[in-house]
């Protein structure tokens, strides 16, 4: 049965799919659909809000229109199916008891105010400065663990880094980690299949903005750029990529574009 109600809406112009407003539904009403959020049918939406205040874009609002009435038990289902489905896909829980589950996006941190010419004077060596804050955004960051509907992968710019540049890289965080999503792994002890399926969906589905690939010069990790290509075609969709390679030293040899 349909009546006028009171429902979200959502203006597509202003939503950039960032997801941070899908948690915030109870009811599971609101999926990113193809880089935009949605909602997935009308009688899983109760019409309170709940969701209104997570958006940085105002891009959800509450009006009145003709809408199917708001199902508790249609609600109730549709949960206990989503459920299913993500234990289906999800990726097994380590045996330390980490979870692809255990989902977080860190917000950024406002900066300090900058200290006085005195405080400055008075400040340790030892003690970090403000731009010593972390620029990491999320977490987990390891390929296996990071299921494909993450959040934080909607519209980003995506780093695939093999997991030793991180050590071999000194400032590895201010030079590549900034502005970006990353996703670490060796492409030579893990299962490269199953990368290649999780880049291929990412790819479809998260809207990425650019794509960057920071691996070691050594021959084993070149293997990176190979299952990234197959992920591109297999997800049938383009995505700007640059090729990073450093040398077992910390610098950078090679960048190019493709």
């Amino acid at each position: 049965m349909k009546n006028v109600r009171k429902i979200i809406e959502i203006d597509e112009e202003l939503c950039d799919g960032c997801g941070q407003c899908v948690p915030d539904c109870a009811e599971g009403s609101l999926k990113i659909i193809d880089g935009k959020a949605k909602l997935v049918s009308d009688n899983l939406c109760d019409g309170l809000g709940a969701c209104l205040g997570s958006c940085p874009t105002g891009a959800l609002k509450i009006i009145e229109r003709t809408a199917a009435e708001f199902d508790e038990e249609a609600v109730e289902a549709y949960l206990e199916e989503e459920k299913k489905k993500a234990e289906k896909s999800a990726p097994a829980t380590m045996d330390c008891g980490c979870s692809s589950t255990h989902i977080q996006s860190f917000k950024p941190q406002a900066p300090a105010a900058a200290p006085s010419p005195c405080q400055s004077a008075n400040i340790p060596s030892s003690i970090p400065t403000a731009g010593d804050d972390s620029k990491l955004s999320h977490w987990p960051v390891q390929i296996r663990l990071i299921p494909a509907q993450a959040p934080f992968l909607q519209n980003s710019n995506l780093l695939i880094a093999a997991d030793c540049t991180a050590v071999a890289i000194r400032d590895f965080q201010g030079k590549y980690l900034d502005g970006k999503t990353v996703m670490m792994g060796c492409p030579k002890f893990d299962d490269a299949e199953s990368y290649i399926e999780r880049f291929a969906e990412i790819i479809t589905n998260c809207n990425l903005k650019s794509l960057t690939i920071l691996i070691m010069e050594v021959p084993c990790c070149s293997s990176m750029n190979v299952i990234v290509k197959k992920a591109i075609e297999k997800a049938g969709k383009s995505v700007p990529v640059e090729q990073i390679t450093i040398s077992t030293r910390g610098e950078e040899l090679e960048r190019k574009s493709w």
